[in-house]
Formats: structure tokens, C-alpha cells, sequence
């Protein structure tokens, strides 16, 4: 008899951006001439950049002559990308790290979800409430059950407190997905600290770190000393240089970064993900990868900030035109997401539907993101300028 991981009947079954995307479909139908603007999934809409639409085909022109044809490529990421992340988005900011530490991957969503495979199940996880639902929905789905809950609300002002009980693996979103806040840097040492004290592992998602604007807000956790022993980072080309379609991203995995066996004796963390990566992945793309390499020119890094610019402007007039209107709002000036509290005649899904139904605009009910999430709600600014002021005004109205 062949059994079933019933580890997956734990976790809902009804994803939630799954259920946005059939909620509006299901009133498309109903309402074919209503002009829905969507702010709820976090999908770019801008262009990638020129320059690496160039490197892209460039590289494409290489697939059809034999002489520069490309089969597999390795597991971990072509040399020539590895090495551009450590100096351009690491040592040039007085971050030490080699390519060795880089590994390349398709996106940040299943590296976070696969970098549990070589940790053991019966470790404890802290994970934040809300939170973007693949850190908790993974680990559920490989087995572990000791899950400690973090509040991160308005109540503590975004900032979580360091759990009282042991956590072995502590994930952190910084800035945070899904309520656009970010912690300063004196704020995040106390987890690398925590860490350090309890031999527990951070996992340390920054996707958002281009939109950091304030300062003291670090841009990478390598930031606070101690933390490569502590730490893995996982940062995504999707939103830094709209690849949400393409696919590239990277995890770093410094070689000082440590787990330990049952019995005390330390593991580094870089070999064992290489193991894994070799074994279950079989890399990003030749292509993604030369696009990838060309944002950081001085003209792919020009052209990206421009589009950083754009998605910034948008959550501006996100949180400026929701603030006008009297509502409570937060995040929008690290983050491209803007977090508000709802009336309190709605929950969060009554918010989602009145939106749809009144008003025709799409956002994502903060209940999804976990139970501190109700009465909340996300706004993203990756939609375009114009359904971005056009949707801020019907809310308001």
C-alpha cells in the first residue's frame, strides 16, 4: 500500500494567492466589462532592463553556434555570475565573501524552502506572524512541529520580540513581506546575538533590500558582526531587476556557517548545500544567468535603479493617499508593500471582497499571512503608475 506524506493534509489546502486569483476570476466572469486593478500578488510590471535583455539574447545567439553552445552548467551557478555577486553586492560594501559562498539558483522561494532538507526535522522554528506563508507551509511539510510563533505587529511596532524558548531555526524577512517595515541595525543584532548564544541558524530572507531608504537599515545581515557563523541569506533578481518571469536568484552560504550533529560537533552548512544542490538541482539557465550578469554594468545598474524608482514612487502615493483617507498604515518606505489596518466593520476577507465587489481593485487580505494578519491588509506598488494612482483614488473615495 502506498502511503501519503501526511504532513501535507496539515497545511490548508487552499493557497493564498490561489484563492485571490480564483475570488477574481470567479467576478471576472460575472462582470466581463469591470476594469480590475490588481495590487495583491507582488509580480512585477515594469520591463527587465535593456541591457540585460541584450546579454539575454546575446546569450540565446550562443545556444544556436556549436562552437558557443551550452549544455548543463554547473549545479551551483556559472563562475562568472558567483563572482559579480561577491564583489558587486557584497565586498564593495565591505562584506568579505568569495563566489565559493554564492550558489545560483531558479528563485528564493524554493531555495528557503529546500535549505531545510539538510536540517534536521526535529529542530524548533521560529517564524514571524504574519508571514509570507512558504516559510511555515515547508516545514510543515517536512515535519517539523515545534513551530513558536513571533508577533510582529503594530502592537510591538514591527519589531519581534526574541523568543523566550529555544528556537534551533529562525526566519527573518527583513524588509518584511508582508507589512513593508524593516528592523534598524542595532534591532537585527540581537537576533545574530540570540543566535550566537543558542547555536541556532537565521535564515535571512532579503528579496527587498534594493528598496531600503532610510538609513541604519541594513542591506544584507553580513552586515552585523558574527553573523556569517549564524546566518544564511537569500536575496532574488525578481524584483531588483524584474525577473520574476525569468527565474535567477542566489543563496549565500558562508563557509564559516555551522549546524551540529546530535552529539555537538559542528557541520559546515556550505558543503552539505552544494551536496544537495548537485544532487537535486540542476541550475539556473545559461540564459538567466547572462541576464542576470549585466545588471551589474554601470548601465544595468542605472537602469535598474530607475525601475526601483518607479516601484517606489507607486507605494508613495500607496501610503500618502491611504493616510489622507484615515487610514492606519504602515511599510512603504523600505519596502514596496504597504500594510493597513481595515475598518473595523470588515475582516480581512470582507476588506478583500468589498474591494472587488465596490471598487474593482485587488489586494491581499493580511489573515492569509497568518493569524496576527487579521484586520490587516497588503498593498504591492509593482503595478503600474497609473492603475497605482487610479486605485489608490477609488479606495478613498
Amino acid at each position: 500500500m502506498i502511503n501519503v506524506n501526511e504532513n501535507f493534509l496539515d497545511i490548508k489546502q487552499n493557497y493564498l494567492f490561489s484563492e485571490i486569483v480564483r475570488k477574481t476570476e470567479e467576478y471576472r466572469k460575472k462582470h466581463p466589462e469591470a476594469d480590475i486593478i490588481k495590487l495583491g500578488i507582488g509580480d512585477v510590471t515594469l520591463p527587465i532592463s535593456k541591457v540585460a535583455i541584450k546579454a539575454m539574447h546575446d546569450a540565446v545567439e550562443e545556444m544556436s553556434k556549436k562552437e558557443t553552445f551550452k549544455g548543463y552548467g554547473p549545479e551551483i551557478g556559472y563562475d562568472f555570475l558567483r563572482e559579480k555577486v561577491a564583489e558587486f553586492d557584497y565586498r564593495k560594501k565591505g562584506i568579505e565573501l568569495t563566489k565559493e559562498e554564492i550558489f545560483i539558483s531558479d528563485g528564493i522561494n524554493s531555495d528557503i524552502g529546500n535549505f531545510g532538507d539538510i536540517l534536521s526535522v526535529d529542530n524548533s522554528v521560529a517564524i514571524a506572524n504574519p508571514v509570507y506563508p512558504v516559510y511555515l507551509d515547508t516545514n510543515i511539510m517536512a515535519g517539523r512541529k515545534n513551530i513558536i510563533f513571533i508577533p510582529f505587529t503594530a502592537e510591538n511596532n514591527f519589531m519581534p520580540e526574541i523568543p523566550k524558548e529555544k528556537a534551533d531555526m529562525i526566519y527573518l524577512c527583513l524588509p518584511n513581506n508582508p507589512t513593508g517595515t524593516a528592523l534598524k541595525k542595532a534591532e537585527l543584532k540581537k537576533w545574530v546575538d540570540y543566535a550566537i548564544e543558542n547555536k541556532s541558524l537565521i535564515l535571512f530572507d532579503a528579496a527587498y533590500e534594493v528598496f531600503i531608504s532610510e538609513d541604519d537599515v541594513p542591506h544584507s545581515i553580513y552586515e552585523i558582526e558574527g553573523a556569517k557563523k549564524v546566518a544564511i541569506e537569500f536575496k532574488s533578481y525578481s524584483k531588483t531587476a524584474g525577473f520574476t518571469g525569468v527565474r535567477c536568484a542566489y543563496t549565500v552560504v558562508p563557509k564559516e556557517a555551522v549546524a551540529y550533529t546530535k552529539e555537538g560537533k559542528e557541520i559546515a552548512l556550505n558543503p552539505l548545500w552544494s551536496r544537495r544542490q548537485c544532487t537535486k538541482f540542476n541550475g539556473a539557465s545559461y540564459i538567466s544567468q547572462k541576464g542576470a550578469e549585466a545588471i551589474y554594468t554601470e548601465e544595468g545598474q542605472k537602469e535598474i535603479k530607475e525601475n526601483i524608482k518607479y516601484y517606489q514612487r507607486n507605494a508613495k502615493i500607496i501610503r500618502e493617499g491611504l493616510e489622507k483617507a484615515g487610514y492606519q498604515v504602515f511599510g512603504g518606505v523600505n519596502a514596496p508593500y504597504v500594510w493597513l489596518k481595515v475598518p473595523e466593520k470588515y475582516t480581512s476577507w470582507e476588506f478583500f471582497d468589498m474591494l472587488l465587489e465596490e471598487k474593482q481593485v485587488v489586494g491581499t487580505p493580511g489573515v492569509g499571512f497568518g493569524s496576527e494578519g487579521e484586520g490587516y491588509f497588503r498593498l504591492t506598488a509593482f503595478g503600474s503608475y497609473e492603475n497605482t494612482s487610479e486605485a489608490i483614488k477609488r479606495i478613498c473615495e
